[in-house]
């Protein structure tokens, strides 16, 4: 049969007839009176990489620790695999657990690492070592199966721990801040190696994070929490580009909000801002009423600069220049409106810098297409 080119998308949340790997549905977890998990639904599939995002105190590690069978429910229902985990204990779950610390053992070798609970299930010597020697080529760590972990550098013990948590092959592999400790170039690095590694074991992840980089570059679906309930679900692009909240669009990467009221909605939404200036025009988010409260949210790397008034544009402002960074890729300009907010723009470094096009202090105009920026409520 002939191909069509193109490549197969992994979204099984959007196949009605597939069955989820993991239901949470309708968990609630107190600790006396503080409510750590607020009614929380969601389904995970099978082969998903699952980031559970958000600051710290928002949740995450409790759903996470429930997962596991560390901590129970106070009410609703987790089910693994179409099996109710409510009395089952963590040892007897298809789950596996890496903690920020790896938690190695200091005084055996990688190998007997990865061996561990390998031996302790009791299986043959023979079944033990095929399967050590399958993790360590898996990742790669083959020549230093001989070493002890403070042997090693810490990316490499990060694997060790990802070899071990994997050995067992578990239905469900959960991540807690697996990266925290690795410097930003390797942390970069590693992402990859885990998303490969992933997608080769087929086995499901689901990662805690309050490093939002991290969640968008290795998930195939994001949930961003906010004091234990879930604020939205959804793939890093639509995350990104349509987040449902100022919320979710302050938390995830740079933007620009600029409050006012709702003005005319039609295709789109107008956001009345400022006396005397033009309505600023975005995507419409979702309970909008015309003349309630609103906030206009736009991507810096989504705003052009000028020095003339582009014309063609119906959003468009004049400020100053209050700030410029050169983060070598790009370019960030800060530049300050008369009614007070400042907005920041990006613009990319394609060319080596001789000169800059504009300096600070200088008068320019921002501008961005009609769909660039989005009208949330509140």
């Amino acid at each position: 049969m002939a191909s069509s080119g193109q490549a197969e998308v992994f979204a099984p949340w959007e196949d009605p007839n597939e069955v989820p790997l993991i239901k949470i549905a309708g968990v609630t977890k107190r600790f006396g009176d503080f409510t750590a998990i607020d009614n929380v639904s969601i389904d995970i599939y099978r082969q998903e990489f699952f980031a559970l995002l958000g600051p710290s105190g928002c949740g995450k590690t409790t759903l996470m620790r429930m997962l596991a069978g560390f901590e129970t429910p106070s009410e609703g229902l987790i089910s693994i695999d179409g099996q109710d985990m409510g009395a089952v204990p963590p040892n007897q779950r298809a789950v596996n657990m890496m903690f920020q610390s790896y938690a190695l053992f200091p005084h055996l070798s990688v190998w007997d690492n990865i061996a561990f609970g390998l031996r302790r299930d009791g299986l043959s010597k023979d079944k033990v070592a095929a399967r050590v020697e399958e993790m360590l080529k898996l990742v790669q760590l083959g020549q230093f199966a001989r070493r002890k972990p403070h042997q090693i550098s810490g990316g490499q013990r990060q694997r060790v721990a990802l070899a071990r948590s994997l050995a067992k092959a578990p239905k469900l592999l959960l991540l807690d801040e697996p990266l925290g400790a690795l410097d930003k170039k390797l942390r970069q690095e590693t992402q990859f190696e885990l998303m490969d590694i992933q997608e080769k074991t087929g086995t499901t992840f689901v990662i805690v994070t309050h490093d939002q980089e991290e969640a968008m570059t290795v998930a195939s679906r994001v949930a961003v929490m906010d004091h234990g309930q879930l604020i939205q679900v959804a793939t890093p692009e639509v995350i990104y580009e349509q987040p449902n909240s100022v919320y979710v669009a302050d938390f995830i990467g740079d933007v620009n909000l600029i409050e006012g009221a709702v003005g005319a909605i039609g295709d789109g939404a107008e956001l009345l801002w400022a006396e005397g200036r033009a309505a600023l025009m975005g995507q419409p988010g979702a309970d909008l009423s015309k003349g309630s409260k609103a906030t206009f949210a736009i991507r810096p790397e989504k705003i052009a600069i000028s020095a003339e008034e582009p014309m063609d544009r119906r959003n468009r402002v004049q400020g100053k220049i209050l700030d410029i960074g050169y983060l070598g890729n790009l370019s960030t300009y800060h530049v300050e409106l008369p009614e007070g907010p400042v907005v920041k723009c990006e613009v990319g470094n394609r060319s080596r810098i001789e000169r800059r096009d504009f300096t600070w202090e200088d008068e320019v105009w921002l501008s961005w297409s009609d769909t660039a920026g989005l009208v949330l409520p509140g």
